[in-house]
């Protein structure tokens, strides 16, 4: 099958994991032993469902995912899965969370998918472009076009994850922009993407937080890079901007140029 129709069956096998899970009463386990960073029974099927489909379909690739680990690490194509990003809103019964799958071939994202099954949401990236799919039909992703930060939507998780000097970092975005929301995950650089937001900065993520996005985002306009501007493949403090300018301004704030 063609890449779009692969992404589709990715999303709608894991949804048959998620969906009946979800505001249902389950259990959660806990990965930290101080702390506390939830994994659901949803969370470990919708992985296993999708690295079934991609051994199936792609044999030779490489699989890194939150909850099962590495195969065929060795692979220059290495399928990137996160199956509930926002675990924490999962089993809060808030529908900010989505199923992330991307594929990087030589360390760099090609393709990619956010999938929010509650509200019947696909957004995805293959070489043809950025889409959306779900309520109100389908359409190209196009990012906001602005320059002007104080303009400018934030989004990010909760201004908790950034800690010591990388708080003041991220305070200086904010004061610097028109309007801020907290609890996003995933969701929030999905509407970058789409155009609602214009701005999403997010601490401390992991590869499978930001593999899938990285294409949707770029592919509709906007840049994805770390707080010092590099490659944002292997996950760190991570800044996406709806256009290269507005990245350009948001940079400078962040490092207090402005």
């Amino acid at each position: 099958m063609d890449m779009t129709e692969f992404l589709r069956a990715m999303a709608a096998a894991a949804a048959k994991e998620t969906l009946p899970r979800f505001r249902a009463a389950g259990v959660v386990s806990n990965k930290f032993d101080a702390g506390f960073d939830p994994v659901t029974e949803a969370d470990r099927e919708a992985e296993r469902v999708i690295r079934e489909l991609i051994r199936a379909e792609y044999p030779g690739d490489g699989i890194l995912g939150e909850e099962h680990g590495t195969e065929n690490g060795g692979s220059d194509r290495v399928w990137v899965i996160d199956p509930i990003d926002g675990t924490r809103a999962f089993i809060s019964g808030i529908p900010l969370w989505g199923t992330l799958v991307g594929l990087t071939v030589g360390g760099r994202a090609v393709c990619g998918m956010m999938s929010q099954p509650f509200t019947g949401e696909l957004y995805f990236a293959t070489g043809d472009g950025a889409f959306y799919e779900g309520p109100g039909g389908s359409r190209r992703l196009t990012t906001r076009r602005i320059a002007d930060l104080s303009q400018a939507t934030v989004f990010t998780t909760t201004p908790a994850l950034f800690t010591g000097d990388l708080r003041v970092r991220y305070d200086r975005l904010e004061r610097a922009a028109r309007l801020t929301r907290y609890g996003t995950d995933c969701y929030g650089f999905a509407m970058v993407a789409a155009g609602y937001a214009d701005i999403a900065v997010d601490a401390g993520l992991q590869s499978y937080d930001i593999v899938a996005l990285i294409p949707i985002i770029e592919k509709a306009g906007g840049v994805v890079t770390t707080f010092e501007g590099g490659p944002a493949e292997a996950g760190g403090d991570i800044i996406a901007a709806a256009s290269p300018e507005l990245h350009e301004a948001a940079m400078k704030a962040i490092q207090g140029k402005i």
